[in-house]
């Protein structure tokens, strides 16, 4: 909701209007007041917390509940850097990016001293890792987008460098199959699931989440292994016509079968279609919305495929956006437009911390108990330009898929 509310906000002001005249007539910058609102009523999850980690259940009226969970996902607890970071510039309120920049680097902190790897649930308390599954789906695949992307919206060289130390990590110890993706001989590339502290093989199976992975690939310039690995992904959705929630690469059949209209996958073939522009990824945009229109839309909107399988019965964000430059997406496919203003703070976190600490306690409120907010600035919107380098395209088939343990 807070992406959203973000990324609306940025879009009715974004001078260049790109996607079509969304201008409101005397907007006042009410979705950014909401934002703002939302992520104070948000803050008290941090409140507390000896590791930095926000509690992955806060109540928007009251704050934190007694008995609340301890338990959370490196991806819950990691991924909240991009919205807060871009509110408190918005609204020149550091409080905000300072709680979300702390998990993330308390969460790094914590990875295995050997293999560099980060587990999948941990203790926001103890700091235990309760969860050592590592891999780049469900719980942890959002963390390591998160990080190469504030590193593009923010410039923190910070953000850059712990991406970088996970992705030699994640080539090293999850990657299978022949050294170079783009060789006709060998088995084709995959990311498996492994122990955080061995590396050894933990499941057979991959999980739709992880088809973002491609789009990672290519904003960090390694078009030919995010070539390799979108190559996987649609091969899959060729076979089943959608992605199933996970697919079991050993027996080479979904292993849950549903399908909850997932971005990820779309992502990365927009990624790909702008670095590459070959037409090939444009087609496969094209399949993707055909198929959505074929088995998933109902007469209210789109729903979830219960079995890939038989097609029994989110929303399709990116397939509009084939033509659209200068943007990155939220791990929820909201659309934020890069700006150079958004790598410009006038704080200096690490000297805050009396004052963040002071901030997540206090509570301003109204006489019918709304929370209410300040410094509500906007920031006008300008462009920064990434280049991405052109390569081509390989295919495979999901005949090719295929690693013993």
């Amino acid at each position: 909701v807070l992406g959203a509310l973000l990324s609306a906000h940025l879009l009715i002001v974004d001078p260049l209007q790109p996607f079509g005249n969304l201008r409101i007539e005397d907007y006042d910058n009410e979705l950014l007041d909401l934002a703002h609102d939302l992520a104070s009523r948000l803050l008290p999850a941090f409140e507390n917390t000896p590791q930095g980690l926000p509690y992955p259940r806060v109540n928007l009226m009251t704050g934190l509940v007694d008995g609340s969970r301890n338990d959370t996902s490196t991806a819950g607890a990691g991924s909240l850097s991009l919205e807060f970071s871009i509110l408190s510039r918005l609204v020149g309120d550091p409080v905000y990016e300072q709680v979300a920049r702390r998990a993330v680097n308390s969460l790094w902190a914590k990875r295995n001293n050997v293999t560099g790897l980060l587990g999948s649930v941990i203790d926001v308390n103890s700091g235990e890792w309760l969860g050592q599954l590592s891999g780049l789906g469900a719980g942890i695949d959002s963390f390591f987008e998160y990080l190469l992307k504030n590193y593009i919206l923010f410039g923190d060289e910070s953000d850059l460098h712990m991406f970088d130390d996970a992705y030699r990590s994640v080539t090293q110890y999850l990657r299978r199959g022949r050294v170079n993706c783009m060789d006709e001989e060998g088995i084709h590339p995959i990311f498996v699931n492994v122990n955080m502290h061995t590396g050894q093989l933990a499941t057979t199976w991959i999980d739709a989440l992880q088809a973002s992975f491609s789009a990672v690939q290519v904003l960090r310039g390694d078009i030919d292994e995010a070539i390799c690995l979108h190559a996987l992904y649609y091969s899959i959705w060729r076979k089943f016509g959608v992605l199933p929630e996970r697919f079991n690469w050993q027996i080479k059949m979904p292993d849950v079968l549903f399908y909850p209209l997932r971005p990820e996958f779309i992502e990365s073939t927009y990624f790909l279609y702008q670095a590459t522009k070959n037409p090939f990824y444009l087609h496969v945009g094209r399949d993707i919305l055909d198929n959505l229109n074929l088995y998933t839309k109902v007469e209210c909107g789109f729903a979830t495929v219960h079995d890939v399988r038989d097609k029994t019965l989110e929303d399709h964000n990116y397939l509009n956006q084939h033509g659209a430059n200068h943007y990155i997406f939220t791990t929820e496919a909201h659309i934020i437009p890069l700006m150079a203003k958004l790598r410009q703070k006038v704080w200096n976190l690490n000297e805050m911390t009396s004052y963040i600490e002071n901030s997540i306690n206090k509570q301003i409120y109204t006489n019918e108990n709304e929370l209410i907010n300040i410094n509500r600035d906007i920031i006008k919107v300008e462009r920064n330009i990434i280049s991405i380098k052109k390569k081509t395209v390989n295919e495979t088939s999901v005949s090719q898929i295929y690693f013993s343990r």
